[in-house]
């Protein structure tokens, strides 16, 4: 995955619903990124708070607003509008460790073959959560969106993010990356810091089991149509 030079722009998208508690804390860790040349994309999803305020106050920010259309419909909103040749994206209640792009793009640097790159996300409970002074084991395993880097014209290679899904969305688009031959690579480092809180989507929704089922059952109707 070569980036050309190291001062390749980077575009971020941050979708954000009702987030003025965390955004503010989430901008900021791209801010201060050591690869300085960033572009940052906030994508108000309808919010009823200052998310969108908060978000427009903030140098160096580019916020637009949009109906409530679900995580995948903000972050395919905040990629039509991205100028950057390589693509990211952040949670609005999560956190970029300060070295995630830097990282990324040495790996970038020294595998040329591969397409995307992830890394090791470390989850914690937010001040309010009533776990708050519990410390988390390790790490977590799986792909997650805010660790993602990719060439942006391959991101359109694999397409856009569903917008039936309102949990899985990223597995879902993950796993149609690999499908389609996509040669990912995850950094040892932990790069995200995943905030666990009230109001954390899949930590609430009693359905986020069905809706991970339905990504993983288009997923294995899909390896199933190539094996036909």
């Amino acid at each position: 995955m070569s980036v050309g030079d190291s001062g390749v722009l980077v575009s971020v998208v941050i979708p954000a619903f009702n987030a003025e508690r965390f955004l503010a804390e989430a901008i900021n860790s791209v801010r201060v990124q050591a690869h300085s040349n960033i572009e940052i994309i906030v994508v108000d999803d309808g919010s009823t708070d200052r998310t969108f305020q908060i978000a427009s106050d903030t140098p160096g920010v580019r916020a637009i607003r949009q109906s409530n259309g679900g995580i995948g419909a903000a972050r395919n909103a905040g990629v039509k509008i991205c100028t950057g040749e390589l693509l990211a994206f952040l949670d609005a209640d999560d956190l970029w460790s300060p070295d995630k792009l830097k990282r990324q793009l040495t790996i970038a640097e020294d595998f040329a073959e591969i397409d995307l790159i992830t890394g090791r996300v470390r989850q914690f409970y937010d001040a309010s959560h009533p776990l708050a002074n519990t410390k988390l084991p390790g790490f977590h395993e799986g792909e997650v969106a805010g660790t993602l880097l990719i060439p942006t014209e391959r991101f359109h290679k694999v397409g856009w993010f569903s917008t039936k899904l309102t949990v899985g969305e990223f597995i879902d688009w993950f796993s149609r990356a690999k499908f389609l031959g996509l040669r990912s690579h995850r950094s040892d480092a932990i790069i995200l810091e995943r905030r666990i809180h009230d109001q954390n989507t899949g930590v609430r929704r009693r359905d986020a089991r069905n809706e991970y089922l339905k990504s993983l059952k288009a997923h294995l109707d899909r390896r199933r149509a190539k094996e036909a």
